[in-house]
C-alpha cells in the first residue's frame, strides 16, 4: 500500500480542532466500554450492529449510494447549512442567517475541539473499496459532526416557521446524518448522540434569540 501523502496544513487544522493525528493510534476498545455500564455498552454495540446490518441492504445500490454519498459530501464542513444560511439572507432573513453562521462556528469548535477529544472513539472498519469518492476524517467517531450540525441547523432554520417547513429541514438533516452510517464513517449511536447534541444547541440558541 502506498504511503499516505503529507498534508501539513490539514494536519495542523486537525490538531487544532481536536482530531486524531495520523501518528496517533486510537484505542482498540471504544470509550463506551469505559463510560457506560457493561450491559448498557452491550446494548449500544447491538444497536450499532443492527442498524449497520440494515444499511448493508442498501450499500451497493447505485441510487442509494449516490444519495447518501452526496448527502455526506454536502454535510462536510457544514457546506449545506452555510448554503441554507446564505439563502435565508437573500430572502431578507439576515439576522437568522448570521445566527446560523455563528452557531455553526461555535458547534464546530465545541464538538470537534472538545467533545470528540474526550471520547476518541474508533470509527467503523471498512476494508473494501468505496463506490464513490469520500473524504475520510481522522477525528474521533463520537459524536457525528454531520448529525450535530445538521440537527442544530434544522432547529434554527425551522424556528418560527410552519410545521411542514420544520419537517422538511429535519428530514434533510436526517438524510445527512443517516448517510454517515451508510458510508461507514460513523456508528449509528454516534449519529443519535450527535442529533441530541445538535437539537440541544439549536434549542438553546432559539431561547436566547427569540424572533
Amino acid at each position: 500500500m502506498a504511503a499516505e501523502p503529507e498534508h501539513p496544513f490539514a494536519d495542523a487544522a486537525v490538531d487544532v480542532l481536536g482530531g486524531t493525528p495520523r501518528t496517533l493510534e486510537r484505542p482498540a476498545v471504544t470509550p463506551a466500554a469505559f463510560v457506560l455500564p457493561a450491559p448498557v455498552a452491550a446494548r449500544v454495540r447491538a444497536f450499532d450492529a443492527a442498524v449497520d446490518d440494515w444499511f448493508d441492504r442498501l450499500r451497493g445500490n447505485p441510487v442509494a449510494d449516490r444519495i447518501f454519498y452526496g448527502a455526506s459530501t454536502l454535510g462536510d464542513f457544514s457546506l449545506l447549512w452555510h448554503i441554507a444560511g446564505v439563502t435565508e439572507a437573500l430572502r431578507g432573513r439576515e439576522r437568522k442567517a448570521l445566527r446560523l453562521a455563528a452557531a455553526l462556528g461555535v458547534e464546530s469548535v465545541v464538538v470537534n475541539g472538545v467533545v470528540k477529544s474526550l471520547f476518541r472513539r474508533a470509527r467503523p472498519e471498512w476494508d473494501q473499496d468505496r463506490p464513490l469518492h469520500l473524504r475520510k476524517p481522522r477525528s474521533s467517531s463520537f459524536p457525528s459532526g454531520h448529525a450535530t450540525s445538521g440537527f442544530m441547523a434544522a432547529t434554527v432554520l425551522g424556528a418560527g416557521r410552519s410545521t411542514p417547513t420544520k419537517v422538511a429541514w429535519y428530514s434533510v438533516a436526517s438524510v445527512v446524518a443517516a448517510s454517515r452510517v451508510h458510508v461507514k464513517i460513523h456508528h449509528a449511536s454516534d449519529v443519535v448522540g450527535g442529533a441530541v447534541i445538535g437539537i440541544a444547541l439549536g434549542t438553546m440558541l432559539k431561547r436566547r434569540h427569540r424572533e
